[in-house]
């Protein structure tokens, strides 16, 4: 696996991670210093998502340039490095698809939150009013 995908396959670990620690219910002041610190964080962890579109347009263009082995002048040993080099570009998609995604669920998730909060502001304001 090359460099590149290790990162990918940690950030994309990193995300989920996180992704759970801000859905699992925990106390409003916790939630708060999480939601705050996450938020900090997800304007420099942006790059990922030019990194994996990038990766992408890779695995899109050796695709397109990959020799094809589907007649009978391949041997057996051709075709299946064949479909595997597939299986693993399929996989990488799948991998770089779930880095965009899972960014923008986690981006999402903290921006409701912070909505919430002001909200919350609003109204005890205007209670106490």
């Amino acid at each position: 696996m090359a460099l590149q995908w290790v990162i990918l396959t940690y950030v994309v670990t990193a995300e989920a991670a996180v992704a759970i620690l801000l859905t699992l219910p925990s106390p409003k002041a916790l939630k708060s210093r999480i939601v705050s610190l996450i938020s900090l964080i997800l304007q420099p962890l942006l790059f990922i998502i030019p990194f994996a579109a990038f990766q992408l347009l890779d695995i899109y263009w050796k695709n397109e340039h990959r020799l094809m082995c589907t007649g009978e002048i391949c041997t057996a040993a051709e075709r299946d490095r064949y479909e595997k080099s597939i299986y693993k570009a399929q996989g990488n998609a799948v991998l770089c698809i779930a880095a965009c995604l899972l960014y923008w669920c986690i981006y999402r998730i903290s921006k409701y939150y912070t909505e919430i909060q002001r909200m919350e502001e609003i109204e005890k304001r205007l209670k106490d009013e």
